[in-house]
Parts: structure tokens; C-alpha cells; sequence
């Protein structure tokens, strides 16, 4: 056993040293066309205001003639990378699983909580009148809904989850709330719809200017078990800071997708649109 396991010794091969120089040269022509290719994509893919702020005039202005030479142009780098992101888009949906839980955490492992709002948190002005407005229903009605309402209506599903932020930090907490599938059953949205549209209304941008927020979700992640549309975090009613008093808590999805301070859902056949995809991101966001 041991002789056959024992390496071959190994047999020393003389090639010409013409023949070695040939290979030399073919090897670093064929690394040095690599890295060109390699380097005029980079700049074909390079957004405008980066290429304005770190590099010279001449040397910008040489670059886009030669790209425009070979045919690229602003149109297609924005095809190109579009289909990138479908294609993203395209894999994370084929991988979901209706039935596969997120990781689940103990209370002690809860870590702090920051404020991820975009712009300026709203103030309490909103809240005293605050309605969750139900449309694309199956009855054809437009449902009002208080936070009373939800409350004494849905049983509360407590969960420890990690949400992740695009930007690359992430935060484990204690969410409390109803399960978005059970509002989905008290309240069915019409046949063949396959999507929901939650709103915003009171979002601002950081200058406190109205500012609303929406967001996609197809109705498979809707009905997730682990889903929510939270009414409380750490045993609490939400603060402001973090969506009261109502907020989407999808653990399966990044941040940017849990919407806060939801003032309305509107179900649809047609995908509606999505604040952050609008502006380059993902459409599915799935982790």
C-alpha cells in the first residue's frame, strides 16, 4: 500500500531554449492582451463622475475615443449591466424557498439597534391619525385599518432575526408583530395578483422634505412564514426610529426592502415599482 501511495519521481524534460523563448513571448503577449481587455471594460463600466474626478482631460478624452471606436457606447454599458442585475435578480428568485427559515437567534444575542431611515426620521405629528390602507383586494373594497385594528385582530409572532443592510452591516433583533400571510388571508387580493406595493407616506429625504418611499414584494416572500408587519421591537411598540407604528420585517430580503412607517399595501398582477430599483439597485434583493 505504501509503495502505491509513494509519488512518482519526477523525470526532467529539456526543451530548447528557442522554444522556451517562444513560449515567453507568446505567454506575456497573450497576459499583456488580457490585461488591456480587462482594463478597457473597467473603463466602459466606470461611472461618469468617476472617470471626471480621477483622471486628466487628455487621458479621459483618448480613452473615450477608443472606446467609442470598438463600438461601446453610454446605451449599451446601461443594457450590459441592467442584464447583469436580471440576471442576479434572476438566480436569487430561482433559489427561494417558500419554506426555508432564516436563521433564528436567542434574546441575548440581540445587538443594538441603529436608525437606518434614508433621510431625516419623521416626527410623532403622523401618528394620532395613522391608517394601513388595503387596495387590490379581491372584494374590490379599500379597507382601512388602525393600528387598534391589527392589534386586537392578529395574533403577535415574536422572532430574533439578523436584518442586513446593502451597505454591509447587519443588526440582530427581538421583532414582534403579525404575520404578513395572515393579513393575506383575512384580507385575499384579487385573483392573479402576484405582487404588493407598500407605501411610505410620511418618508422624508434629509432635509425633511416629503420624501415617500415605496417598495416591491412578491407575494411568495409576502407569505413567508418569518414576514412580518411589525408592531414591535424588544417586547416595545416601535418607536419612531425604527417604523411606527408599523414596518416590514423580511429577514430574507436586505434592509433597503423593509420598509418603515407603512401607511398603505396595493396588491397587483403587474410588478409595481420600487423606490431603490429606480435608482439602480436590485429589484428582488434577496440574500
Amino acid at each position: 500500500m505504501a509503495e502505491r501511495l509513494r509519488e512518482p519521481e519526477e523525470t526532467p524534460v529539456e526543451v530548447p531554449a528557442a522554444k522556451a523563448r517562444t513560449r515567453s513571448r507568446r505567454d506575456f503577449l497573450l497576459f499583456g492582451a488580457g490585461t488591456l481587455a480587462a482594463a478597457g471594460g473597467l473603463w466602459g463600466l466606470l461611472p461618469d463622475d468617476t472617470k471626471q474626478k480621477h483622471l486628466t482631460p487628455r487621458l479621459r478624452d483618448w480613452l473615450d475615443s477608443a472606446e467609442a471606436r470598438l463600438g461601446a457606447t453610454r446605451g449599451r454599458r446601461e443594457r450590459f449591466l441592467n442584464r447583469a442585475l436580471t440576471f442576479d435578480d434572476d438566480v436569487a428568485e430561482a433559489l427561494y424557498s417558500w419554506d426555508r427559515s432564516v436563521r433564528t437567534y436567542s434574546k441575548s444575542q440581540v445587538t443594538p439597534l441603529r436608525n437606518n431611515y434614508e433621510g431625516a426620521t419623521p416626527g410623532p405629528g403622523y401618528l394620532p391619525d395613522w391608517r394601513l390602507t388595503l387596495s387590490g383586494l379581491a372584494s374590490g373594497r379599500v379597507e382601512s385599518l388602525t393600528i387598534g385594528d391589527l392589534l386586537s385582530r392578529f395574533r403577535r409572532q415574536d422572532q430574533v432575526t439578523r436584518l442586513c443592510c446593502v451597505e454591509g452591516w447587519s443588526m440582530v433583533a427581538w421583532w414582534g408583530g403579525l404575520r404578513f400571510a395572515d393579513l393575506l388571508s383575512a384580507y385575499p387580493p384579487s385573483p392573479g395578483a402576484r405582487w404588493a406595493r407598500l407605501d411610505s407616506a410620511v418618508n422624508l429625504d434629509a432635509n425633511r422634505n416629503p420624501d415617500p418611499y415605496y417598495v416591491s414584494i412578491d407575494l411568495p416572500t409576502a407569505r413567508h412564514p418569518q414576514t412580518l408587519l411589525a408592531t414591535h421591537v424588544s417586547g416595545e411598540p416601535l418607536p419612531l426610529a425604527h417604523g411606527a407604528p408599523l414596518r416590514l420585517l423580511a429577514p430574507m430580503k436586505l434592509g433597503l426592502k423593509n420598509i418603515k412607517a407603512i401607511t398603505s399595501i396595493a396588491y397587483s398582477a403587474e410588478e409595481p415599482a420600487d423606490y431603490w430599483n429606480e435608482r439602480g439597485y436590485s429589484k428582488y434583493d434577496g440574500l
